[in-house]
């Protein structure tokens, strides 16, 4: 076979540092919109980009010969330095370190979509540590609490 087929789904989840609500209304739709921008400045698609005041869900494909660490490393950092150039009040805003990366299969991507989309109605029954914390349970994922929320 002379070519690759990747179908790399991707549902990525990250908190603004420490939790702070930084993405308020007036921000946060224009912090997705380039979010999903930045994803696709790294060759990606960003098939839905959702959150709340304090962190950001995205549904994305991802290139096969993009590592997904350097794709999160350049959407953090060029989105906060966006951030603080668009809204200098917010001159203390940043992302957390790490971030939650879980693959998606193509017959689940309007599920989760959905979800991405219903983050505010979400929230408002589940905090993000109990939603994150699950999503790793669910995913397998082993993980320290002391270490989780930095």
């Amino acid at each position: 076979m002379s070519q690759s087929y990747c179908n790399l789904i991707y549902y990525i989840v990250f908190s603004t540092k420490t939790h702070q609500r930084w993405l308020q209304d007036g921000i946060r739709a224009r912090t997705h919109e380039y979010l999903g921008g930045a994803i696709r400045g790294e060759g990606g698609v960003a098939l839905v980009v959702g959150g709340t005041s304090d962190h950001v869900h995205i549904l994305a494909k991802l290139r096969q010969d993009h590592a997904l660490s350097d794709v999160m490393r350049k959407t953090k950092a060029h989105s906060s330095g966006w951030i603080h150039k668009t809204f200098p009040e917010l001159r203390e805003f940043g992302w957390q370190a790490g971030y939650g990366a879980f693959t998606v299969s193509a017959s689940q991507v309007e599920k989760v979509r959905r979800y991405v989309i219903e983050q505010e109605e979400h929230h408002q029954r589940v905090s993000f540590e109990n939603e994150f914390t699950s999503l790793l349970k669910a995913h397998g994922i082993e993980y320290d609490e002391r270490y989780l929320w930095h």
